[in-house]
């Protein structure tokens, strides 16, 4: 009997991928919006040349794997991949930057190990933190909220120079400027610093309130359980709340400046859910989410990266096997 596929009809696992993949696609559009209206035309282009850069890439690693392509290319795991990469990487990002950035994260996350279903890595992050690792000045240029009109942008996604470049167009993102402030105490940088909003980076609390969203509804459609993004932002709330040591200029943040700064929100509910590179069992989920949030504290608080959500998260996948071993166990001690 011919494949499914070569007679026109999808396999139901196929079906259910692809309903899953465009819930999450559409989760993320209050998001997306969010952080269009905070960044401008910064966060489109980076959507349309993540998506781009993936698509291409997915479509060669098929036609080299003699895999079908538009098949492939249907079941939406690819787009997914890149638009989460395009919303963590920072608006007006160099046009070569994504296209490596997603070229990576199809190739080696997830064609490397056979393709989809079967990376233990999460691919958008893999590609994230290689670019990281490479081009860190690049990553750390975040644009201040409102800098830039549509023009003035694509010059600098495209490298045009024909244009004067706006003076301080970037700026310290708020865990930047937390981690590296010696002498203000944190009621002084929220009323002085521009990149502090409320409870914790100007704009971005919105941005993050708009993702929970997004995740709650995904989680009233089950696309996933609860377990991971709930251990998750438990894990930091406690970890901050246990390590928080007042206003003072040595302060590490309090609980709610954590949830609402960086990408907490994209982290807890699209990206640590991944669930091919994530356990499966509940117990092991729970470990799972934990881990990546005291792990996000950790490098934010000491390490010299801008936010700690990708590296966290791929950390944990090293971690996967041994997680559902300690859940199996768990479950056979119960009485």
């Amino acid at each position: 009997m011919p494949p499914l596929e070569a007679i026109g009809v999808a396999d139901p696992a196929t079906e259910r991928l692809r309903k899953a993949m465009g819930l999450v696609l559409l989760a993320t559009a209050p998001g997306i919006l969010a952080m269009l209206w905070l960044f401008g035309w910064g966060t489109l282009t980076n959507l349309l040349l993540a998506a781009v850069g993936a698509l291409m890439t997915e479509a060669v690693c098929l036609r080299l794997r003699q895999r079908p392509v538009l098949a492939g290319l249907n079941d939406g795991s690819a787009l997914v991949s890149a638009t989460l990469l395009a919303l963590a990487l920072p608006p007006y990002t160099s046009w070569w930057l994504i296209l490596i950035a997603a070229g990576a994260a199809m190739g080696f996350g997830k064609h490397l190990y056979g393709g989809v279903g079967k990376n233990p890595f999460n691919p958008a992050m893999l590609g994230y933190v290689l670019v990281l690792l490479s081009f860190p000045v690049q990553m750390t240029q975040w644009p201040a909220p409102h800098a830039l009109d549509l023009m003035t942008g694509l010059q600098r996604v495209f490298g045009f120079h024909a244009g004067a470049q706006p003076d301080a167009w970037a700026q310290a993102t708020v865990l930047d400027a937390l981690r590296i402030n010696k002498s203000l105490t944190i009621d002084e940088l929220f009323k002085a610093h521009p990149a502090f909003g409320h409870y914790g980076g100007r704009g971005i609390e919105w941005v993050n309130l708009t993702f929970l969203l997004g995740g709650l509804f995904l989680l009233q459609q089950r696309v996933f359980s609860w377990h991971t993004p709930a251990a998750m932002l438990g894990s930091l709330f406690v970890i901050s709340l246990v390590c928080w040591n007042g206003s003072g200029s040595d302060s590490n943040g309090s609980p709610f400046f954590h949830l609402l700064s960086g990408a907490t929100m994209l982290g807890a509910f699209f990206i640590a859910t991944e669930p091919v590179s994530g356990p499966k069992s509940p117990r092991a989920r729970l470990m799972f989410g934990a881990g990546v949030g005291l792990l996000v504290y950790l490098i934010r608080t000491w390490g010299n990266y801008p936010d700690g959500v990708a590296l966290a998260v791929l950390l944990m996948n090293l971690t996967v096997p041994a997680l559902e071993r300690l859940g199996a166990a768990a479950q056979e001690d119960r009485p």
